[in-house]
């Protein structure tokens, strides 16, 4: 048995046959703590005799003020413009924000969770990197750490999500296209692993369908989330027999790269190929010519996610409600004229 003066958390741990992650959260008065687990924890602390320095605790507790940021792709202007937003909020509240870029790494992402754990960061908002699994935010939940996903949600995890309405977001870009005269579509860009991606996926597959679009119509091309990814896409479109005239982007980064690919071969964004991408950053109104995306209110949603963390903070829980925010179209010049009442020179440019 340990004596009095030298007893520690980890002989209560060992006495009660639990970790020391559970120990302090008994210590701190957690109802995440299974009770008839408390009780035995509370019992092996009598047992070892086993001091709780509240005071010392709670000092420690003052002085984690920071609050980590944990990024899945920060050189998309997206993520830039939302960390812009959560970071506006902490540090008028006084909160030191720390952020981190995981480069759509589960591995990076594991080593910065860890790290911040052991920092003793007050919380986390986290866009988790692609290949995540749910386990990956197990240890924190363990240790009572409050954490709030945003823009991307994890399959069968009970984390608060902070995101956009992706399914009505893509829904309102194919209605428009076809709206527009388009009868062969794309969605380009994503992978089928992200949620995002499903929702973003069965929101314009719902608008083909119920707008009359054929399925032998309807192309689906997965692919980076980037320019890069926007240029493949688009090459291994028009390399079809009977290609799409007009797409949905997973992103407007995808989008810059299909309007990059699309000049590459003379054609015009727009007039010889309708192009609309979804989260409309700041580029896309300002790109040439103008994007046309699906607003999500990318700085609205940063400040709400950092809003939620601070309520978690302050009322010592793990739990929250999930925030779906509004979307909305913006109509810029990228989906060109209507294609149903256009009179275009026989013989000119296109893929129509």
């Amino acid at each position: 048995m340990a004596s009095r003066a030298k007893a520690t958390i980890f002989d209560i741990a060992r006495e009660a046959g639990v970790s020391k992650s559970t120990v302090s959260l008994v210590l701190q008065g957690s109802g995440l703590i299974r009770p008839e687990t408390a009780v035995k924890v509370r019992k092996a602390i009598e047992d070892v005799g086993y001091v709780y320095n509240r005071g010392a605790a709670n000092l420690r507790k003052a002085h984690s003020n920071v609050i980590g940021m944990v990024i899945n792709d920060l050189t998309n202007p997206f993520f830039a413009e939302l960390a812009v937003g959560m970071e506006r909020v902490f540090q008028s509240a006084g909160i030191v924000p720390f952020i981190a870029n995981t480069a759509e790494n589960p591995v990076r992402q594991e080593e910065v969770l860890k790290s911040l754990m052991e920092q003793g960061v007050a919380g986390l908002i986290v866009s988790p990197a692609r290949g995540t699994m749910p386990s990956a935010f197990r240890r924190l939940e363990m240790a009572g750490v409050p954490v709030v996903f945003a823009m991307r949600r994890l399959p069968e995890s009970r984390v608060p999500v902070i995101a956009p309405d992706n399914h009505r977001g893509a829904y309102l870009a194919a209605a428009h296209l076809i709206g527009k005269g388009h009868r062969r579509l794309a969605f380009f860009g994503g992978s089928s692993d992200l949620v995002v991606y499903q929702e973003r996926l069965g929101g314009f597959r719902e608008a083909c369908e119920t707008q009359g679009i054929a399925a032998r119509d309807v192309l689906v091309i997965e692919g980076e989330t980037s320019r890069r990814g926007g240029l493949a896409c688009l090459e291994a479109a028009l390399a079809m027999a009977e290609p799409p005239t007009a797409a949905l982007c997973f992103n407007d980064a995808v989008a810059f790269g299909v309007m990059l690919a699309l000049r590459k071969r003379r054609l015009e964004p727009g007039a010889d190929f309708a192009v609309v991408g979804f989260d409309d950053v700041v580029e896309a109104e300002h790109y040439m010519p103008a994007l046309t995306s699906v607003a999500v209110d990318t700085a609205g949603l940063g400040e709400r996610a950092a809003h939620v963390m601070l309520k978690m903070i302050q009322s010592r829980t793990t739990r929250a409600e999930d925030h779906i925010g509004a979307v909305n179209l913006v109509v810029r010049e990228s989906c060109g004229p209507d294609r149903r009442t256009r009179n275009r020179p026989a013989g000119t440019g296109g893929v129509a």
